[in-house]
């Protein structure tokens, strides 16, 4: 069986709090743990008015705290934003507040408006560059291989899993050369997952912390009772997709009955395109999908994203979904 995991945005609603997104992510949290998901990651964001997970890190501490047993994580850190030493810190605290449950994957893009990067004092153009070599460093700095000047505490020796993550062939080339699991992001960029695919588990190479290729593909999953319902449920996710398509992010809006036969007919088809990994509908509809999809993939895990309006909606979706596939 595949294992399922869960990509949470925390995303904040039209007329909440970033208060109740924190605390609605806690909850779900909590149901994943329960329903027999595998992970729980959260992305970091910046300067985005609807995600409240750019502090990634410290809503991790958070979400820990509120379960005892699922892996926690990030799905990513943008390693651009950031020095590995302050990364391997952070982690590193982690790891000790919640052994053996802490993930790390790490994206380069980084994940923002390109005025973040002045916030940050960063150069993201120059640091992307330089991200292949973030990443050895940051693992040695948790590995202490090679041995670094100075010591990460806490950090070294943390027993953080860490994951590249990658939406091109390029996250797939590093992952396969660096040994790692790879996690791609067919939910919202699907063109080049096959290739990516391929890519990685063809030019994998061994390492200390992975014999052998392990892929995480990424699924925008909203189920109900009936494939009505998910439909209305998910027009808060394409409504969400539209508004950053079109320069207008915002916080998560409340459904629409039949949204998308309200677009033009050129962003119904960049809506469609960009939701290929998708599984909207009923407990049997979101099997098959799902089912088609791994068929497809050979994927080690599934991850599942995708926000509605009413957090009770999400937390019955992933029990769900749980449900279906067991």
């Amino acid at each position: 069986m595949t294992n399922l995991s869960v990509l949470d945005l925390v995303p904040v609603r039209e007329g909440g709090s970033i208060a109740a997104a924190l605390h609605d992510s806690a909850q779900l949290a909590q149901t994943a743990e329960a329903a027999g998901y595998k992970r729980f990651w959260v992305a970091e964001h910046h300067a985005m008015d609807g995600v409240a997970g750019g502090a990634t890190s410290v809503v991790l501490a958070h979400v820990g705290a509120a379960t005892s047993t699922i892996r926690i994580g990030a799905g990513g850190i943008m390693l651009p934003n950031h020095n590995p030493f302050v990364i391997a810190e952070q982690f590193g605290t982690l790891d000790a507040l919640y052994p053996g449950r802490i993930d790390l994957g790490l994206g380069r893009a980084p994940g923002a408006d390109p005025r973040i990067g002045q916030a940050l004092r960063r150069d993201l153009a120059r640091a992307s560059e330089y991200f292949p070599q973030d990443v050895v460093e940051l693992r040695a700095l948790l590995t202490g291989e090679p041995a670094l000047a100075i010591r990460a505490t806490p950090g070294y020796g943390a027993q953080v899993q860490l994951w590249m993550l990658g939406s091109s062939t390029f996250g797939a080339q590093l992952a396969a050369a660096l040994g790692l699991p790879y996690a791609f992001a067919s939910h919202f960029a699907p063109d080049q997952l096959d290739q990516a695919l391929e890519l990685y588990r063809r030019q994998f190479r061994p390492s200390p912390a992975l014999e052998r290729p392990h892929v995480m593909a990424a699924m925008n999953v909203v189920c109900a009772d009936s494939d009505e319902e998910a439909v209305l449920l998910g027009s808060s996710m394409d409504q969400s997709f539209v508004a950053l398509r079109t320069g207008t992010p915002g916080r998560l809006k409340p459904p629409v009955p039949g949204y998308r036969q309200t677009l033009s007919p050129s962003l119904l088809a960049t809506l469609e395109h960009m939701r290929q990994a998708s599984a909207v509908g009923s407990p049997a509809t979101v099997a098959r999908e799902i089912g088609k999809f791994v068929e497809r993939t050979r994927a080690d895990e599934i991850i599942v994203s995708g926000a509605t309006f009413d957090p009770a909606a999400r937390r019955r979706s992933l029990e769900l979904t749980a449900q279906a596939l067991a």
